[in-house]
């Protein structure tokens, strides 16, 4: 939640479609973070629905940068490579101590699973937008923006598959009664 609170305004201030996947990003998991703390306890089919809805938001995500790539194209902007870098360094470390958190209970269960491949996603997102800010400043273009912001929408895509899948596949495995 703090991440997303403090990359809220990142995006529409510097015109950043990389940053946006982040924030979108950052949103999604507030959410299902907060779902899947709720159902720590509960059954695997619980679980394994939580995984679908956190598979779905990811794939939504990954939409709304796509749109966002289009309309960048339409009206090309050179993003504002400061504000880009400020909101990308503190959404690293806001994800880096959750990733940190996560590290023991990635492989506990379905649930888990997929909240630790959403901060894994954050991490390589972060990192990914310090290097454009970087790039965007150095050469005055909005070219690295949507270069990368097309391969973070490529990452969600596949990581919003392997989240699906799992779901899937664990809700085909019945509980015993």
């Amino acid at each position: 939640v703090a991440a997303f609170l403090v990359m809220v305004a990142g995006p529409w201030v510097s015109g950043s479609s990389s940053l946006l996947s982040g924030t979108l990003d950052n949103f999604g998991d507030a959410l299902t973070y907060g779902i899947s703390f709720l159902v720590v306890g509960a059954s695997m089919v619980i679980k394994a629905r939580v995984a679908l809805l956190k598979g779905c938001l990811i794939l939504l995500a990954a939409i709304a940068v796509a749109m966002h790539i289009g309309y960048r194209l339409l009206h090309p902007d050179v993003p504002i490579a400061e504000l880009m870098g400020i909101a990308a360094v503190l959404n690293l470390v806001a994800n880096g101590v959750c990733l940190w958190l996560l590290m023991p209970h990635r492989d506990d269960d379905v649930n888990m699973t997929s909240v630790w491949e959403c901060s894994l996603n954050d991490i390589y997102e972060g990192v990914s937008v310090i290097v454009t800010a970087g790039l965007v400043w150095m050469l005055d273009s909005y070219w690295p923006d949507l270069l990368v912001a097309f391969v973070l929408l490529i990452l969600f895509t596949r990581s919003a598959v392997r989240v699906l899948t799992r779901a899937w596949t664990a809700l085909q495995v019945r509980e015993p009664a």
